[in-house]
């Protein structure tokens, strides 16, 4: 970098520096948030900003005192009102002082305040960073609403843990404690009441408004409440099971909040890997399919982390890439300072990105272990748009040969297949392959997933998923199941993953193989070499055997057919296992602790399977049931 882009830089540097210099006072409302008229007031010394609300108020020009006036000011200001009501512990000195609103917690406020103005219901979800004051923003916004807004205006505070949200609601108290009495407009001082028959329940006397906690583990102790907010946080965090659904305890929050002016639901937390519901929501959001306007604070808008320079140019000149890339978004030099100096205190560039990234991929980004490149992922939601059909499809009987007979879809929204396209009508032969991964038969265990892979979609294009169904059963209800898709899908390649049924072959499941072998003409077999010092002692098995060997096999092909998009993806729940997808130290594939794969492994497995077939055929339908297996 020679001498004049130095200069330039150090230049430039100044104006962003000033840019950010802003002289903010809630008092005089100078630097304060949304649209302000300069006025003087009588009892006031000097000029102050006042929202353009309140001069247009028809309260306004009837103000008499000093306490109408603050009293005005409090409906209309809420920087005004948290920097005269509300007491707060300091992160940095620990102690209690007024609650002076940070740079990102005034451009939250901004967001809020524009709906809120604009008479909208309140809906947003917000990514965090750390140390800048989001949940405790949040809260005291509805502390807000309820202590000069709304009377009998009910309120949730729901974490992951039930600690989390009995901490949040303790902002309620300091902040009652310590509110001013002679502009409390109740005779009852301002504090807490307990209900007796609410334990988690509070009611903030003479405002009628009940604030309630819970957590992720006790959906049930929100039912049947009457809600006007909601501030759910930590979400990424949320117990996730059949029993207990994120999905679930929202929808029911959602049913008892009204859509009108000041209702409100806040959905925030840290980020927590990709593929849980948090991050669907987020990705729906920011996409604009949802309700919610999806808000993201960088680490580099907190003030904190800052840190100065001594030697500015030659701090310039020894810029990395990386930090030339901070540069071009706007950063100053101290907010890179303070980046290099982190990342040289945690020596791993992803786990920077982790913890304090700077835009909402970051956030979510996991390890330099992925398998499969964000990008390449991204590049196949568009195929995610097509909405299925859901529903089940039943023969004359659950299993045996009866199940493949008379088959039939019938449409159900609580069905567990999901078909995107119908079978195409068309007589063919190897167009369609059907993969199933085989989990567990409790609610608590791994997911079965039979999917379809259409090899050639009609007009050509690339192969593509075109029915899923995801769930829970016993082995041979699930076996038939996948002979019945198979069958409806034009006698269909069944390729069933054999390791479960195999493991337990000296039992029921290993009759299973058997049985399907013997009613459905299209199973997916293999050549099993019996004696290891004869090159010709093989037998034919059926099903595909989960190896090292074998996985490395059919991942491999399947990182190639993401990377060149040579696929299109319909469930977007198998990109999001794709994201927490990595490549461990032994070399082996996993997904990350806690996620799942069997969405993934049964692409895999129909890919990879489909790439070893003969070109499809058309053919006489009266011949299908005679063709050979592969």
């Amino acid at each position: 970098m020679n001498k004049n882009s130095i200069q330039s830089i150090l230049a430039e540097n100044a104006i962003r520096n000033k840019r950010l210099s802003v002289i903010y006072d809630p008092l005089t409302g100078r630097g304060a948030t949304g649209s302000r008229t300069a006025v003087k007031i009588t009892w006031e010394d000097s000029i102050v900003h006042l929202p353009a609300t309140m001069v247009r108020s028809p309260e306004y020009s009837r103000l008499r005192n000093a306490a109408d006036y603050m009293r005005l000011r409090f409906r209309h200001d809420f920087e005004y009102w948290c920097a005269m009501c509300v007491n707060v512990r300091q992160k940095t000195s620990g102690r209690i002082a007024p609650l002076i609103l940070n740079a990102p917690q005034r451009r939250v406020l901004g967001i809020l305040e524009e709906d809120r103005l604009a008479a909208r219901p309140l809906r947003m979800i917000m990514l965090k960073a750390r140390q800048w004051g989001g949940s405790t923003l949040i809260q005291i916004y509805m502390a807000w609403i309820q202590c000069v807004h709304r009377e009998n205006w009910h309120s949730l505070i729901s974490a992951h843990v039930r600690n989390t949200a009995a901490t949040l609601r303790q902002l309620y108290s300091t902040t009652l404690a310590g509110y001013p009495l002679d502009l409390w407009e109740h005779e009852e001082k301002p504090k807490f009441k307990p209900m007796s028959d609410a334990p988690n329940t509070r009611i903030i006397a003479g405002r009628g408004c009940c604030v309630t906690i819970s957590s992720s583990f006790s959906p049930d102790s929100i039912r049947g409440l009457d809600l006007s907010m909601a501030h759910l946080t930590e979400v990424a965090f949320w117990q996730d099971s059949d029993c207990i659904s994120p999905a679930d305890l929202l929808r029911s929050i959602c049913g008892t909040i009204p859509l009108e002016p000041l209702s409100l639901i806040v959905l925030e937390s840290t980020a927590n890997g990709v593929g849980n519901f948090f991050h669907n929501e987020w990705v729906r959001a920011s996409e604009g399919r949802s309700a919610y306007r999806p808000v993201f604070v960088p680490w580099h808008e907190i003030e904190i982390y800052r840190l100065p320079l001594a030697d500015p140019a030659g701090f310039a000149a020894s810029m990395t890439g990386i930090e030339m890339e901070l540069w071009n978004r706007g950063l100053t030099l101290e907010m890179i300072n303070w980046y290099r100096a982190k990342l040289t205190e945690l020596g791993d560039l992803s786990l920077m990105q982790a913890e304090y990234p700077t835009d909402a991929d970051e956030a979510f980004v996991s390890s330099h272990t992925d398998v499969f490149s964000r990008q390449a992922i991204e590049s196949l939601r568009q195929g995610c748009s097509l909405e299925p059909e859901l529903g089940e499809l039943s023969g004359r009987g659950v299993t045996g040969t009866e199940a493949l007979a008379d088959l039939r879809f019938t449409p159900d929204p609580t069905g567990a297949l999901k078909v995107w396209k119908r079978p195409d009508e068309s007589p063919f032969h190897n167009r369609y392959v059907v993969a199933v991964d085989i989990g567990g038969r409790s609610r608590n265990s791994d997911w079965s997933v039979i999917a379809v892979l259409d090899r050639t979609p009609p007009g050509g294009g690339r192969p593509e998923i075109v029915a899923q169904w995801r769930g829970h059963c016993d082995h041979d209800i699930l076996g038939w199941k996948a002979a019945a898709i198979a069958r409806w899908y034009g006698n269909a390649l069944l390729v069933i993953e054999s390791n479960s049924l195999e493991a337990a072959s000296a039992g029921a499941s290993g009759f299973i193989l058997e049985e399907l072998n013997a009613a459905y003409s299209n199973l997916y077999v293999r050549s099993v070499r019996t004696n290891a010092l004869r090159p010709d002692s093989f037998e034919s098995r059926v099903g595909f055997h989960t190896n090292r060997h074998t996985k490395a096999l059919i991942i491999t092909r399947l990182i190639a057919v993401v990377r060149e998009g040579d696929y299109t993806e319909r469930d977007p729940r198998a990109l999001s296992e794709m994201t927490v997808y990595r490549q461990l130290p032994n070399g082996n594939y996993a997904a990350k602790e806690g996620f799942n794969d069997d969405i993934l492994m049964t692409r895999a497995m129909a890919l990879y399977v489909a790439s070893t077939l003969p070109l499809p055929q058309v053919i006489d339908p009266a011949k299908l049931l005679a063709l050979p297996r592969w």
